[in-house]
């Protein structure tokens, strides 16, 4: 009887242990930082085609890590997408004349925001909570530039 005890008490530490990197692996996929969250400021940028970016794509400056898109909408006046950015305050802010581009990492890699801090200058405001990133650069849409290429072999080859 104490060894079917002991038995199912090594069976039951297995299961617990797998269950724990279970749900370890889970937050990792999921790219869970940290249960509570850090301090974030929102800002907004407006884009002509923002390709295959998602909720949750990444917001970089430089390769680091800096914030995640927290929301696509569709401005229904001008519909222009509109991407809000949750950037940690850790980071600091950035001067009104930054830019935002959609960027790809890799060839065919997942798309993030990449933002390129603007001059900081006597009479450059900071941008803080709400406000607009002015300066933008869609995504390049890889079909796009294929036709485009096409296109332009077939009138090279009707001269």
């Amino acid at each position: 009887m104490q060894q079917n005890r002991q038995l199912e008490l090594w069976v039951g530490t297995f299961v617990l242990a797998g269950i724990i990197a279970l749900l370890v692996l889970v937050f990792k996929v999921a790219d869970v930082k940290s249960i509570g969250g850090a301090e974030t400021y929102q800002l907004k940028a407006r884009f002509d085609n923002i390709g295959g970016l998602k909720v949750r794509s990444p917001v970089k400056v430089g390769g680091v890590t800096i914030g995640t898109v927290s929301n696509i909408s569709l401005d229904m006046e001008t519909y222009v997408p509109v991407v809000t950015l949750a950037i940690d305050k850790k980071y600091g802010y950035f001067p009104e004349t930054s830019s935002a581009a959609i960027l790809t990492s890799g060839l065919l890699g997942e798309q993030y925001l990449g933002i390129s801090p603007g001059f900081v200058d006597e009479g450059i405001m900071m941008l803080e909570n709400g406000d607009f990133i002015e300066d933008t650069k869609s995504a390049l849409v890889l079909e796009d530039m294929i036709g485009q290429v096409l296109y332009s072999i077939g009138n090279e080859g009707d001269k």
